[in-house]
């Protein structure tokens, strides 16, 4: 059944909507805003705002379009992206997804029950391990548009996991799926999975 559920993942991911080709040298001087919360080459320091450097993309792409279209709500983000065109979106992500993200440390008191959740997943819960879409290593899958998550702040998941639990966070596509993973996953589950993804490099 997982093999089934990342296989259709995967398809879907890889035949979803395509976006205009980004430039990333043009994408540095449109990103010069975003600097202020990510970071000015994508590496946020404040753990409430997430790292966007070496992350997919596609993904970029698509948190853009769906922060721009009010599908994913944003509040820190709000008419940021209004007057910027589809090529301008482009570009930012392809300027963030060319930068070099950085690694933060894992709380060595929870590292272990994190690296289980997030390598072996809650089987007898019929939940997938997070590498299926992720990778191993956490550098997500670029060409079906999973994000990169390793070395993320692990506040910025655990407050994402959450959201996607809670139902604030709902832009996963029509099959549910982080909301569904999300719903299995208790608080001391989310503060073990997020802060191993945090030291994961």
């Amino acid at each position: 059944m997982n093999k089934l559920l990342v296989s259709l993942l995967l398809t879907l991911g890889i035949t979803g909507v395509a976006h205009a080709a980004g430039d990333a040298a043009a994408g540095q001087a449109k990103a010069a805003v975003c600097g202020a919360c990510h970071g000015p080459d994508g590496n946020s320091m404040a753990p409430n705002f997430p790292k966007l450097a070496g992350q997919g993309e596609k993904y970029l792409n698509k948190q853009l379009h769906d922060i721009k279209s009010g599908k994913r709500q944003v509040l820190e983000m709000t008419g940021l992206l209004t007057n910027l065109s589809d090529q301008d979106l482009a570009d930012i992500a392809a300027y963030f997804a060319s930068q070099k993200g950085s690694v933060g440390a894992a709380d060595p008191k929870v590292v272990a029950r994190g690296e289980e959740l997030f390598r072996g997943g809650k089987l007898d819960q019929g939940m997938p391990a997070c590498t299926g879409c992720h990778s191993p290593n956490g550098a997500g899958n670029a060409a079906a548009g999973f994000p990169h998550l390793g070395g993320q702040h692990a506040q910025y998941v655990a407050k994402q996991l959450t959201d996607f639990r809670e139902g604030n966070r709902t832009n996963d596509g029509d099959t549910l799926v982080m909301r569904s993973i999300a719903g299995k996953l208790s608080n001391k589950d989310i503060e073990a999975v997020s802060s191993y993804i945090q030291g994961l490099h």
